[in-house]
């Protein structure tokens, strides 16, 4: 009995240790699409911000955006410079959220499982840890960013990019950021058109869905 209860004692520390690990780091999957006619750095590496007249209505929310754009930016090697530019950079960010339709099997609502050891079947009962029923299909929290950037002397286009990302978490400002830095993924030579990225997202305890960022407020999206 002795035993039993030892065994059982580690087997429950074990569970608890790999959901602390799974809360603790989250894995960002990100859509992106790079279109690039540089070769290389531009000398000198700097650009000039250049926000839309609806961002500069929106200051200071926008602010933890522009932020976390220009973190990204100096990580690839750019510094803002807005009197000795190279490079004219445009940043956009979207947040919105809709349900899960593809939640519905033929039978009604599925299980969503998080760490499990069995799986139901139709209205039947598994066993897991984290499992749910939902009578509503789950918010998908849908984010995007985009990068455009312009020669300073001729105003040609010479780099554009985007991230998506659309999961039931967000954790907003730092998704957006996670989002900069997969659409700048490769500069200034990324691989041409659609890929996908992970990233991982360091969490502090469980992941909530995180209140939007003010300057991109989500709306409903109806099919």
């Amino acid at each position: 009995m002795a035993l039993i209860r030892w065994k059982l004692s580690l087997t429950v520390l074990g569970c608890a240790a790999l959901l602390g690990g799974c809360a603790s780091v989250r894995d960002v999957q990100s859509d992106v699409q790079s279109f690039s006619t540089l070769t290389a750095l531009p000398a000198p590496p700097t650009y000039r911000l250049e926000l839309l007249p609806s961002q500069q209505a929106q200051a200071p929310q926008f602010a933890a955006i522009e932020a976390q754009a220009q973190q990204a930016l100096a990580r690839v090697g750019l510094q803002r410079d807005d009197s000795q530019a190279s490079l004219v950079v445009q940043i956009s960010a979207q947040a919105r959220y809709t349900r899960d339709t593809a939640y519905y099997g033929p039978y009604g609502p599925r299980w969503n499982w998080g760490l499990g050891f069995g799986r139901g079947a139709g209205w039947g009962m598994g066993m897991g840890f984290g499992g749910f029923m939902f009578d509503t299909p789950p918010l998908l929290h849908y984010r995007a960013v985009s990068v455009v950037m312009r020669e300073q002397r001729t105003q040609r286009v010479v780099y554009e990019t985007s991230a998506v990302h659309e999961d039931v978490w967000t954790n907003d400002p730092a998704i957006f950021g996670t989002l900069f830095d997969a659409a700048l993924s490769g500069f200034p030579n990324p691989p041409q058109g659609p890929r996908q990225i992970r990233t991982p997202l360091p969490v502090s305890g469980a992941a909530p869905a995180a209140a939007p960022v003010p300057s991109v407020q989500p709306v409903p999206v109806r099919p």
